[in-house]
């Protein structure tokens, strides 16, 4: 068994319980081709989240500082994650990135860029828009929803794929295709939120 799969049962085994972890179309996450996965960043557990949820193995940007330390950089290449320059172009990682979709897998990405201290949608940046417009990928948006506290109950949606033929025709700008796919994270969000205040009511 590959350390990602250790790791993703181990990580599965401690989340699922301790933050009563449910899952919303998982279903449609397709299960051969290119997939990109964009998800709203509220906490740094969201990449072991995102990773334990989906059944697909997903590739993750991490700081390029943690690679620097040996043991933590033999560690994230384990669990297929890369590095990237924060504050930068990395022309290094987005190539890693278009590689990883050429070979049909799967990329995970936060559009926003850092993690929400507030919980709120933040603006996103373009790189989300440049994997989707320069691969052939299908785009997943996420939405994580809920306090990351002991035995509350933390939401894990994904919506249908999106349609982005548009923006590649159109020779749409990244910033305007991560905007679009901002759009559905926020619209996942406020679907989800309205069904589950009636159910509670």
């Amino acid at each position: 068994m590959s350390l990602y799969k250790i790791a993703k049962n181990l990580v599965a085994i401690i989340f699922y319980p301790l933050y009563r972890i449910r899952v919303y179309g998982k279903e449609n996450i397709p299960k051969q081709g290119p997939v990109i996965i964009c998800s709203n960043h509220i906490s740094n557990l969201d990449p072991p989240v995102v990773g334990i949820t989906s059944p697909r193995d997903i590739h993750f940007m991490a700081k390029g500082e943690l690679f620097e330390k040996r043991f933590m950089g033999k560690l994230l290449v384990g669990i297929q994650a890369f590095p990237v320059k924060r504050g930068m172009r990395d022309r290094n990682a987005l190539r890693k990135g278009l590689e990883i979709l050429e070979k049909n897998e799967t990329l995970g990405l936060f559009p926003e860029g850092t993690r929400s201290k507030t919980g709120e949608l933040g603006d996103p940046l373009a790189g989300a828009g440049f994997f989707a417009l320069r691969s052939n990928a299908l785009i997943v948006p996420c939405a994580i929803i809920g306090p990351y506290k002991p035995f509350r109950r933390l939401h894990v949606v994904y919506g249908k794929p999106m349609n982005i033929e548009h923006y590649r025709n159109s020779k749409a700008s990244a910033k305007e295709a991560a905007d679009a796919i901002m759009l559905e994270i926020k619209t996942l969000i406020e679907n989800h939120e309205a069904k589950t205040t009636l159910l509670d009511k």
